[in-house]
């Protein structure tokens, strides 16, 4: 369900000639992933633990990117035990626009947000624009 989300996320945005995942990726991960997603930004060597080369996750997964474990990452849903306490910022509730008022919000989410102007909505949409930014960048 969230990849045909995903899919349909990707064509609207390119109907429209604005790479939204790609500005939404440089905005809220590439400090720390790296503008390339390679997990060298210009904070990672502050980290205690270093952030993961974004590039590779279909790779490392038999050749098939995992949606639902990175949504479930970025959303905050799914624990890392490997990694001790989480490191990477719960985007769930950071992307909320509601939670985390006062600040600018893009009219592009709200418009996506439906009439109810859901403010999960707008956090699921750009969660799977940065999903389907990560799944464009993957290498063999």
């Amino acid at each position: 369900m969230i990849a045909g989300l995903a899919a349909g996320f990707a064509g609207a945005a390119q109907a429209e000639d604005v790479d939204i995942g790609k500005s939404e990726f440089q905005s809220s991960c590439a400090s720390c992933h790296g503008v390339d997603g390679k997990g060298k930004g210009p904070v990672s060597g502050q980290l205690k633990v270093s952030p993961s080369d974004l590039t590779v996750l279909a790779k490392n997964n038999n050749g098939v990117f995992p949606t639902n474990a990175v949504y479930e990452t970025i959303y905050g849903s799914k624990a890392l035990p490997a990694h001790g306490t989480r490191e990477m910022p719960i985007w769930g509730e950071r992307f909320n626009p509601i939670v985390n008022l006062p600040h600018y919000v893009d009219p592009y989410y709200w418009n996506k947000a439906g009439p109810e102007q859901s403010p999960e909505v707008v956090v699921r949409t750009r969660i799977l624009a940065v999903i389907d930014y990560l799944n464009r960048i993957q290498h063999e």
